[in-house]
């Protein structure tokens, strides 16, 4: 299993994790469970009317946490829009539900991928474990 799908299934399983950016010099922390593996990169899904969309456009760094079973994970880097509508169409494949608000077609659904990123495991009983991706 590579570091990329180690990772989308930890978020999977975990169910919710919270994504971190920055508004201006102020933290922005929100839960959010759209995970996706997409062509080697990872993937998360908002909407563009969202204040997480706008603040991502501004300042692409960001940060998710997710905590499972005593472990805890940390995923740091760049998330980067990618507006391919096939990469909309495997979202909405993965996770059907999503379809209630969004299409491929809205002008509102959006993909992010991280660029450059960093997954830390991590947990009180063991060392860390990095993975890149």
């Amino acid at each position: 299993m590579t570091g990329l799908e180690k990772t989308v299934k930890f978020l999977d399983e975990a169910g919710t994790y919270y994504l971190a950016t920055a508004e201006g010099d102020q933290p922005r922390v929100r839960p959010f469970g759209t995970a996706l593996a997409y062509g080697g990169k990872l993937y998360i899904q908002t909407g563009k009317v969202k204040n997480v969309s706008k603040q991502l456009m501004l300042n692409p760094k960001a940060e998710i946490c997710a905590f499972k079973d005593g472990i805890w994970v940390r995923i740091s880097g760049e998330l980067r829009e990618d507006e391919a509508r096939e990469v909309k169409t495997a979202m909405l494949e993965k996770m059907p539900s999503l379809r209630a608000m969004y299409n491929e077609d809205d002008g509102n659904m959006q993909m992010f991928c991280f660029e450059n990123a960093t997954a830390v495991f991590s947990s009180f009983t063991s060392a860390p474990e990095t993975v890149t991706f």
